[in-house]
């Protein structure tokens, strides 16, 4: 198949764009030219937000699949049809677990759970952008699939509370700063790893009984917050560090902007059933555990220390609200 990506170099996205290109597939990536593409895909500079540039370079170009990995909004969803629409057999919208509202009312999660976010922004953008999208399938035959990552994670993410990117997290654990979970840290949580993520989107591509559907696409391993911050510590070879177990509803008065990461996502149950995808994609299994693919990233990070990056943003989040936490009297 010749399969474009909207993106392509991201945390999702490459990994997909990888494991496609190993089964033999022709991949192009649309992106803006800042990240390097390697040699053996195909690319096209454009900046998809820049008015008409979408739309003009699908001209002359047909794809067999297109993958919009970023597509945050109704605004986004309106540009993406008019550019993509005639242009391929199947274009994927990278949506989110986040749409469904919070706290989930019924456990397991399944595509059939009541959406409407109303603590995060960035889930009712996604909600907004499918049922923009869902209108032009139904009324304009757009070939339309929508798949619904929750927290995804690859080498250079570190998950826990305040943002996976980077190093900051390890940082702190191994210089025995202290760090918080919200709540008792006992939320239930799902992980999933990117490979894994890219073996359920692979299977979807090019499937005409995909279109018109959504699937999530989520591990079937749950953890606590205090397990994912154990696996972590114990893959940096440490034997003492400091957890703070902070309310979330202190941690979002601190910092009011947490809201929509915590209220609006990991302070809520995040358990799914992959039922509907496993019945389409039967060689998704989502195999990797996180005590693999955590040391799998720790390992990518001690491998150069100028991945070792500490983000202050991030680091000033967890002396912030820990501050204020100690000052409260705790």
């Amino acid at each position: 198949m010749n399969i474009l990506f909207i993106g392509g170099t991201g945390n999702i996205s490459s990994a997909c764009a990888q494991l496609l290109h190993q089964r033999g597939h022709h991949i192009t990536l649309l992106t803006r030219g800042k990240h390097d593409i390697p040699s053996e895909y195909a690319s096209i500079v454009a900046d998809r937000n820049a008015p008409g540039a979408l739309k003009q370079a699908m001209q002359g170009r047909f794809f067999d699949v297109i993958a919009d990995f970023i597509c945050f909004d109704e605004s986004d969803a309106r540009t993406a049809f008019e550019a993509c629409q005639g242009h391929c057999g199947q274009y994927i919208f990278i949506s989110t677990t986040v749409v469904y509202a919070k706290p989930p009312a019924v456990l397991p999660i399944t595509e059939t759970a009541p959406k409407g976010n109303k603590f995060s922004e960035y889930g009712r953008g996604k909600e907004r952008a499918e049922e923009y999208f869902l209108q032009r399938q139904q009324q304009d035959g757009f070939p339309l699939t929508i798949v619904r990552p929750s927290h995804t994670y690859s080498n250079s993410w570190l998950p826990n509370p305040v943002t996976s990117v980077g190093y900051t997290l390890a940082y702190r654990l191994e210089n025995r700063l202290p760090i918080f979970v919200h709540d008792d840290g006992q939320g239930l949580w799902t992980l999933t790893h990117v490979r894994d993520f890219a073996v359920g989107f692979a299977g979807l591509c090019g499937q005409p009984a995909c279109l018109g559907e959504d699937y999530q696409i989520t591990g079937d391993m749950v953890l606590t917050w205090n397990q994912i911050i154990t696996e972590t510590a114990w893959a940096l070879g440490l034997e003492h560090w400091e957890v703070l177990k902070i309310p979330t509803s202190f941690i979002c008065e601190v910092i009011p902007a947490m809201s929509d990461k915590l209220l609006g996502d990991k302070a809520c149950p995040g358990v799914f059933d992959c039922a509907k995808l496993k019945s389409q994609v039967r060689d998704f299994n989502a195999s990797i555990t996180f005590k693999t693919g955590i040391r799998e990233s720790i390992a990518w990070f001690k491998a150069d220390p100028r991945r070792q990056v500490v983000n202050q943003e991030h680091n000033q989040v967890f002396d912030k609200i820990i501050a204020a936490w100690k000052a409260a009297g705790h």
